[in-house]
């Protein structure tokens, strides 16, 4: 006579065990997504929700990094009662301090600039071999845009790459958004641009094509650019203003 086979109790209880935990692993996601959704809702200040592009949890447990739209972030906690501005930095003893939120900006840079074609930005490229490479938010009526603009072929002839994007410092509509349009139009736009910046004179034919300054700008502005000239290196730090030609070499490990 055949006997009914018996788990033995241990391996029932192992497999409740894991049967939990893999509900657990399944829920604790959909509990954080509901949590942030809760969140965004209560960042409220003064009657007028924050415009919130994104929420994440940050290596702390129970503070939350928000960013908004116009490219600031700060902390808070999962209630939105207590906001935090700043940089996070990590202590990693004898190395020092780790600035987290700067790493993390710095990635999150390279991600946007990534999707951005290289048809529509203007690009200076060296003859030969290319060392490095420089993404330039610009304005055309920025005085140390031009003055920059004036060592792109220094900077060419180090092997560094120069490749500019659209950033109106007065927004859409002012000339220099006009300006900019004209340069991305032109039939030469590297030639344009160097018309404008060099001698100041402004693309006769006007802007009829489809230029993406205002993407651009909406991208600077994402990214935190302030103004004019900002540079962003290849490992994505940003640098705002003019820096001269060696100070800039010397940053990217280019000697003569």
């Amino acid at each position: 006579m055949s006997k009914s086979f018996r788990r033995p109790q241990a391996l029932s209880r192992a497999i409740r065990l894991l049967s939990a935990g893999a509900m657990l692993t399944l829920v604790a996601p959909l509990a954080q997504a509901d949590a942030l959704d809760d969140l965004r809702d209560k960042l409220v200040v003064n009657g007028q929700p924050l415009p919130v592009e994104s929420l994440a949890s940050s290596p702390i447990d129970g503070l939350y990094e928000v960013r908004l739209t116009s490219g600031e972030s700060f902390f808070t906690d999962i209630d939105g009662k207590h906001l935090i501005v700043g940089e996070m930095y990590r202590n990693d003893g004898d190395k020092g301090l780790v600035n987290l939120s700067e790493q993390k900006a710095n990635g999150e840079r390279l991600e946007l600039l990534a999707e951005v074609s290289e048809d529509d930005m203007v690009i200076f490229r060296p003859a030969g071999e290319v060392k490095a490479v420089i993404s330039v938010f610009t304005d055309t009526t920025c005085p140390y845009c031009r003055k920059l603009h004036q060592e792109v072929p220094e900077l060419n002839a180090r092997g560094i790459e120069v490749r500019y994007l659209a950033f109106p410092r007065g927004g859409m509509r002012s000339q220099g958004a006009r300006e900019l349009a004209q340069v991305w139009c032109a039939d030469n736009p590297t030639e344009a641009m160097n018309q404008i910046k060099n001698e100041g004179e402004v693309p006769k034919q006007a802007a009829s094509c489809d230029a993406p300054v205002q993407s651009q700008y909406q991208l600077g502005t994402r990214m935190g650019v302030q103004g004019t000239p900002a540079i962003v290196m290849p490992d994505g730090q940003m640098v705002p203003g003019y820096l001269p030609v060696e100070r800039l070499a010397s940053m990217l490990g280019i000697d003569d």
